[in-house]
């Protein structure tokens, strides 16, 4: 059973990493699977987070942080050593690799589950960016196969781990916000 569900996956990646292979998308997915390209772009939406949004931007802001922090350390250290699979990069001779191919794991993404849990802790606290935040997530997640890095399934599995702790993470916010707007109430009652 383990070998069909391989094959699947193995199919699926050659698809994305040789039948979608193309000049635009080569430097489109190379550029995007680059965490360092988004360094400004993060900073940027981190600040207008702070300023312009709100009480629940401030409370979301820390919350962030701690996110970050979990989603990253529990794919990169614990989940990738726990099941220490092997990169297509590094099991592969055909591989179209577009990015280096280091010696860490490959199951979970990492990129996918800490895309996925900022787009998702994102979209529970400011649905109306729903789409646009599942949406880069989705670009960054493929852009793994496609550079030859990740085995679908690998991002699938980040997929649905990051969409878990997206969630979770949203709920502190949320009573955090609830909290702090009962107890302005009960200061209010106190002055009046």
């Amino acid at each position: 059973m383990g070998e069909f569900f391989y094959q699947i996956d193995l199919a699926v990646f050659y698809f994305i990493n040789h039948t979608l292979s193309n000049t635009l998308f080569d430097k489109f997915f190379v550029f995007i699977t680059d965490v360092k390209n988004w360094f400004i772009t993060y900073l940027i939406l981190y600040l207008i987070l702070i300023i312009k949004g709100g009480k629940r931007g401030r409370i979301s802001s820390i919350i962030l942080i701690l996110l970050v922090i979990t989603s990253d350390q529990l794919s990169s250290f614990y989940l990738k050593n726990l099941f220490a699979r092997i990169r297509p990069c590094n099991v592969l001779n055909d591989v179209n690799l577009l990015v280096g191919c280091t010696n860490s794991f490959s199951f979970p993404s990492s990129h996918a589950v800490n895309n996925f849990a900022v787009a998702l802790f994102f979209s529970k606290l400011f649905p109306k960016y729903k789409w646009i935040l599942i949406s880069v997530a989705s670009l960054i997640a493929l852009s793994r196969p496609y550079v030859g890095v990740h085995y679908p399934s690998d991002i699938l599995g980040g997929a649905i781990i990051g969409i878990i702790l997206g969630i979770l993470f949203s709920y502190p916010v949320k009573f955090i916000e609830k909290y702090l707007e009962g107890k302005n109430k009960k200061g209010n009652n106190y002055e009046n």
